[in-house]
């Protein structure tokens, strides 16, 4: 694409053309996680492309000449107004500025139009006519500048295919007209949550089923469930879910609850408590890949329970189209409370003791990736944060446990100092003055014998706070000048630094690939410490060999101890054509040599082998 503008210097479109491919595709800009509100024209027109992240993999395409100017892409570009609303979540979450890539799509075609450009009309055929006929004229499309928000996602192992067809299903009817017809005319098909999942799932050459604007939600409280269509992310049920006094088990916030459970059994640090897989729902409403219609009560129902331990197919054999989601209560006393360890097997030994012991609602072993993510407003406050937290603090390892008040009683009994919620606040807004002398100069005053001695001291809090001096005008200090007084009104809010609420509403998670993509290696398996820090040293070995950043993600202890689910992630710049074989290179070697573990254990599950059969029994998961 010729850049058709030219108010706009050359520097200046590399940089939009950056922002436009570094997409995490983690849909962020489809719920309202800051409370800023979303894209009016996404709401309204549900495809993907009509959201901030379609537009951005519009403009990239229209650079890159692989889709023409159409009559959906016209009516994709006026339909955003320049509101700025994207920007904020974005830039919270990966610090990208989308607007930019909004405004010179805007520009582009403008310029094009004024410049004589002809628009491409994309004719109909007899198979889209069809699906027209089943969801109606403005749900189903074979328009490029909707299939290419449905072509690809950051995974850089995975072949991405152009869609012949985007169909929005509205209704089970609608969906299992749709898949019989499908099946008439032996075109392939895939089914779509949010496409957030970044793992190549959700591609195909045939037919994308996008189930986003299924989003009905009915509670029945009585019962202690909430019945909820595939559209419904988890920000939006989770919210709902707040308001009548209950949480649900979620994952990241604009992951799709059905499709993530029917994916991968849905990982979270609650699983602790709430379990995994068929322990997070009570029935389920689905449709086979014939098109038959099924309630897992019904005698004849296909086994949505079972599981085979292969590597799955690329597409479900079955399609959850309702599902009922157990509530579970919330007292009034919860808190959350960080210990702090310099070893990662002191870690995951004291994190196991919690779970044995059944202290706590969520438990998690953060690594200093996700600690920095944790705290951090930006990039930069990030590096900070793991200097401090690592080489300043010895903190490199914290277990994040959120209980009622009695289980933050039995850790302070069990005689661990912790970084407390009024501490953490104080931290999290007082990051920049974290590495200044006069903060140094405290902690020697009180360095003891004991590890993180000072923590219990009574008077710690009180000195922290007046040697940081904790504010939202300090926390966003780093930021975009003109995004400031957006964000230091936002962490004014005490939900913002409240540990319990962000870990509810997994608001935090989502950001830790703020740098870059990642490429994560989940296994469910035991908590064995040996043998967990012998695998992490040898995935690290793999990707030092190729020059690719890793590091240990997150542990969760499970099914009273006995389990984890233990995540390793490895970063890659999924610009640098380079990186991007070197990734797929340490991404195949540690698959292979899991494998070899899992075989030669037979005790790990990888998370690659639970894929389309999330909705079995937990035990199958776990007892190989």
């Amino acid at each position: 694409m010729k850049d058709t503008t030219s108010s706009i210097t050359a520097k200046e479109t590399d940089e939009i053309v950056k922002i436009a491919k570094s997409c995490r595709h983690y849909s962020m800009c489809k719920v309202d996680i800051l409370g800023c509100g979303v894209c009016a024209s996404g709401l309204e027109n549900n495809y993907v492309s009509f959201y901030p992240e379609g537009r951005m993999d519009l403009y990239a395409a229209l650079y890159d000449n692989v889709i023409p100017i159409t009559e959906k892409c016209i009516e994709i570009t006026d339909s955003c107004n320049l509101c700025g609303k994207c920007d904020y979540p974005c830039y919270f979450t990966h610090q990208l500025r989308p607007l930019k890539v909004m405004k010179a799509l805007k520009d582009h075609v403008d310029s094009y139009l004024k410049n004589g450009g002809k628009v491409v009309k994309i004719q109909e055929d007899e198979t889209l006519t069809e699906l027209k006929k089943i969801v109606g004229d403005f749900w189903a499309t074979n328009d490029p500048a909707i299939a290419i928000t449905y072509h690809h996602d950051m995974c850089p192992h995975a072949t991405f295919k152009m869609p012949q067809y985007v169909v929005m299903p509205n209704t089970k009817e609608e969906i299992s007209a749709v898949i019989k017809l499908l099946n008439h005319h032996n075109i392939p098909f895939v089914v779509r949550g949010n496409g957030a999942s970044s793992h190549g799932l959700t591609f195909t050459d045939g037919v994308v089923l996008d189930l986003n604007r299924m989003k009905t939600i009915e509670f029945n409280e009585k019962n202690w469930y909430v019945k909820i269509g595939p559209g419904v992310a988890a920000f939006e049920i989770q919210t709902e879910a707040q308001k009548h006094g209950y949480r649900v088990h979620t994952a990241e916030p604009s992951a799709m609850v059905c499709s993530n459970i029917m994916t991968t059994g849905l990982l979270s640090t609650y699983m602790t408590t709430y379990g995994l897989a068929a322990d997070d729902y009570i029935n389920a409403e689905f449709i086979t890949r014939d098109g038959t219609c099924y309630n897992l009560n019904d005698i004849n129902a296909p086994n949505l329970f079972s599981f085979d331990n292969k590597l799955s197919e690329p597409e479900p054999y079955a399609i959850i189209v309702s599902l009922s989601v157990k509530l579970h209560p919330v007292t009034d006393d919860e808190d959350a409370v960080l210990v702090p360890f310099d070893s990662q097997k002191e870690a995951m030994d004291f994190a196991k003791e919690c779970a044995i012991r059944r202290i706590g609602i969520s438990i998690s072993i953060l690594g200093c990736e996700f600690i920095s993510s944790f705290v951090a407003s930006t990039q930069k406050s990030a590096i900070d944060a793991k200097d401090i937290f690592v080489n300043k603090l010895g903190m490199p390892y914290l277990v994040m446990v959120i209980g009622d008040a009695y289980d933050i009683l039995c850790v302070r009994e069990m005689g661990y100092p912790f970084i407390d919620q009024k501490l953490y606040n104080t931290l999290c807004l007082g990051l920049p003055s974290l590495k200044s002398a006069e903060w140094l100069d405290l902690l020697e005053t009180l360095e003891s014998d004991e590890p993180y001695a000072f923590l219990k001291l009574e008077q710690f809090n009180v000195l922290a706070e007046i040697a940081l001096a904790p504010s939202p005008s300090q926390m966003v200090q780093d930021m975009d000048p003109d995004l400031r007084p957006f964000f230091e009104k936002l962490y004014e809010k005490p939900e913002m630094t409240d540990l319990v609420w962000l870990s509810t509403f997994r608001i935090l998670s989502s950001r830790f690939c703020r740098e870059k993509p990642f490429v994560g290696l989940v296994s469910y398996l035991p908590i064995d410490t040996t043998l967990i820090l012998e695998m992490q040293n040898e995935f690290r070995k793999i990707a030092d060999k190729y020059g690719i950043r890793s590091d240990m993600g997150f542990i969760t202890p499970f099914d009273f101890g006995k389990r984890c689910v233990w995540e390793y992630d490895f970063y890659f710049d999924n610009l640098d054509q380079d990186e991007l074989i070197r990734i797929q290179q340490v991404a195949e070697e540690a698959g292979a040599l899991l494998d070899k573990y899992s075989e030669e254990t037979g005790t790990i599950r990888q998370c690659r082998y639970v894929v389309n059969r999330g909705c079995c029994r937990k035990e199958n998961l776990l007892y190989i």
